[in-house]
């Protein structure tokens, strides 16, 4: 199949690839993120949150860079709601294995692919939140729109 075609019939029956320049975003995610998270960012009940969600992201608004580089920081823990869903005891770990080159990387992916925002995290928006990692409450409180 040429090129062109292939890339029409994707974005015909809208299967979200992922966005160009971000293929190692998406490696990242397979390799760091889909035990819990699943494969597509589509959650596992009761454990894990579904990241594929445009309301979500789109509500964070300019915060978005900020609440998802505070949680590869500092993890997340307590009780959340995503997609109506509670998930009680929630316990993400810091993601330390990354990079803060990587850590960009996969945020980017998540917030353009997953949740079809525009915009990026950089290097520096990881290393920021690295140095002053956010308390739990305020990463949760920000989900809330608080």
């Amino acid at each position: 199949m040429n090129k062109v075609l292939g890339a029409a019939a994707v974005a015909a029956l809208g299967i979200a690839l992922p966005v160009a320049g971000h293929a190692d975003g998406a490696a990242l995610f397979e390799q760091n993120c889909t035990a819990c998270h699943a494969a597509g960012g589509v959650g596992t009940p009761g454990l894990a949150p579904p990241l594929v969600s445009h309301n979500f992201w789109a509500k964070l608004g300019d915060k978005a860079p900020q609440y998802i580089s505070g949680v590869i920081a500092a993890g997340l823990t307590g009780k959340i709601n995503a997609g109506g869903m509670d998930y009680i005891g929630l316990a993400m770990p810091a993601q330390e294995q990354l990079s803060d080159a990587e850590a960009a990387e996969v945020a980017t992916y998540v917030l353009q692919s997953f949740g079809q925002v525009q915009q990026s995290v950089t290097e520096e928006q990881v290393k920021t939140a690295r140095a002053t990692p956010p308390a739990h409450a305020d990463l949760r409180k920000m989900r809330k729109g608080e």
